[in-house]
Order: structure tokens, then sequence, then C-alpha cells
């Protein structure tokens, strides 16, 4: 420049930039614990596919015309391998052998067309305890007469026959009363018998329990025994 001085220029600052690394590491960094909101998310249901062993299924069975009611649930049962409690069933059958109530041993065979009113009776699988399966049924006829019995023979549908169980998987087998059941049912009686006997003589004479269960009689017992003795005599 004119005059033969000198310039001098400011120094020059370099700005510092940001550590790529650094950058990087701070985009990626996370909050830490857990998200706002996630214990309140709705949880998946859990569902159980297989039914439990003490579960009841509720069955409607349809016997179809002509084919034996009896034989076509206790075949049914074998299969499915469950025990049966039969509560009702409609429809009609014919040619029924019934066992009638009240008279051991009478067997009759009722010829014609009946109505079912009522079908109860349970069915297990074998093997069975005697006794515990059976059916029993209660009919109408066509002139209104009303019979009963246990089934012992073919039961033969007339037009379809429609049956309503329950069925399970597990039944335990208990003869009662329990053994437990008979000493502890003996004890309480024989407690009772004591305990009214000892009320009976304490309230007779006015006298405590203890003093005449430890052997204390009163006077006019002691007199009773008394004359008694000299009778004897």
């Amino acid at each position: 420049m004119a005059g033969g001085g000198d310039l001098t220029l400011p120094p020059v600052t370099a700005k510092s930039t940001p550590d790529a690394s650094t950058a990087e590491g701070e985009a990626i960094r996370r909050p830490r614990g857990r998200p706002a909101g996630s214990k309140n998310k709705p949880k998946p249901p859990i569902i159980i596919t297989r039914d439990s062993a003490n579960a009841l299924r509720a069955h409607a069975m349809e016997v179809s015309s002509g084919c034996d009611v009896s034989e076509s649930l206790v075949n049914f049962i074998r299969r499915k391998q469950r025990g049966f409690c039969v509560l009702n069933a409609t429809g009609c059958v014919t040619n029924v052998t019934l066992r009638q109530p009240g008279s051991p041993g009478a067997i009759v065979t009722l010829h014609g067309r009946f109505e079912i009113l009522s079908l109860l009776g349970s069915i297990l699988p074998p093997p069975a305890p005697p006794g515990v399966t059976g059916l029993t049924i209660y009919l109408a006829g066509v002139q209104g007469q009303v019979v009963g019995g246990s089934v012992v023979g073919a039961l033969i549908a007339s037009g379809p026959v429609v049956i309503m169980a329950a069925s399970f998987m597990n039944a335990t087998f208990d003869r009662l009363p329990l053994e437990e059941d008979e000493a502890v049912s003996a004890a309480a009686q024989n407690h009772h018998y004591q305990n009214s006997r000892q009320h009976h003589v304490s309230d007779i004479y006015g006298m405590p329990q203890n003093l005449i269960t430890n052997g204390t009689l009163p006077p006019e017992m002691g007199e009773l025994m008394g004359r008694s003795a000299d009778e004897h005599d």
C-alpha cells in the first residue's frame, strides 16, 4: 500500500468440529429403564387346549329309528372311555323289557309304542363296579297308562330319540359309611349317653357331677340302699 506501511492481519481462530464418532455415540444412546406405560399393556390370554380330568361335558345325542337306545349308549361310552350320567330323553320306543320296582325278579315285556317321559341313569366304561351302571325309564302308553322300571332288555327307538347326558373322566367308588366315620359316630354316641346319664342324676339330687362321680351319695340314696339291704337280710 502507499506509504510503505505493513499490513497486519488479525489471527484466524480455527473452529473446532465435533468428532464424528462422538456424534454417532450420542445419536444411538438410549435412555435406561422400562418404557413408560409398558406395565399397563394387556397380556395375551392363556388358552387351555386340553380339558381337565374332572371337567363335565354336556352331550345331546340322537339315536336313529330302529336302533337299540341302551346298546347305542354303551357302544358310544366304550369308544369315548368316559362315564355318562343320563339326564333325560325325548322320543318313542317299542317292545320294552323292564324290571318292575318293588317286585324283585319281576320282568315284564311291553309290546307296542310308548312315549318316553323320563330316562335316568349312569353308565361307566368297563371295568365298573356291579350295580353302578343302569337305566331307569318311565313311559306313557297310547291309552295314557304310565309304566316304569329298570331297563333290562332292548329299548328300540321308534323314530329319533334325543338323549341329554353329561360325561366325565374320573369317578371314585366309595362304600359308606367310612370306617373312620363309624368310629367317630360310635364315640360320639357313647359320650352323649354318658353325659345324659350324669346330667340326669345331677338334676335329680341337685348335686354337682364331680361329687356324684367321685362316689359321694346324697342321704336319700343312702337310706334307700340301707332299706334294700335290710329287706334282703
